[in-house]
């Protein structure tokens, strides 16, 4: 049954993510993707899961290394002469690390409630 939840969190951010691209008119390419990939993963891991599962990380430091991480990014994209930094990318980023950070959570309370049952 717990199971569920993570199913409807990942099946909701999917739809979100179509409309959110249909939204922005984002065209989406593996360049895009690999970008995506980097801010669900760090939102899963510093937001969802070192700040709001296991409270490791303070909220304020984890927004300076995401930004930290979005930035060397951004400037690694400036010297390829890639003009990502607009504001509908900033949106679909902020969504993809959100999504990543509920995502996160949810299944790290999954995992805990897994191994407690055990």
């Amino acid at each position: 049954m717990k199971l569920l939840n993570v199913v409807i969190v990942f099946v909701l951010g999917l739809i979100m993510l179509y409309f959110a691209v249909a939204a922005l008119k984002v065209s989406f390419s593996t360049e895009l993707f690999v970008h995506s990939a980097i801010r669900f993963v760090a939102g899963f891991v510093i937001l969802g899961i070192g700040v709001f599962y296991a409270h490791v990380i303070r909220l304020k430091v984890s927004i300076y290394i995401l930004l930290t991480l979005v930035l060397i990014d951004d400037l690694w994209d400036y010297v390829r002469d890639i003009d990502s930094f607009v504001p509908e990318m900033m949106l679909y980023s902020l969504f993809m690390m959100l999504w990543g950070a509920i995502s996160g959570y949810v299944v790290m309370r999954q995992f805990k409630a897994s191994i407690s049952e055990k």
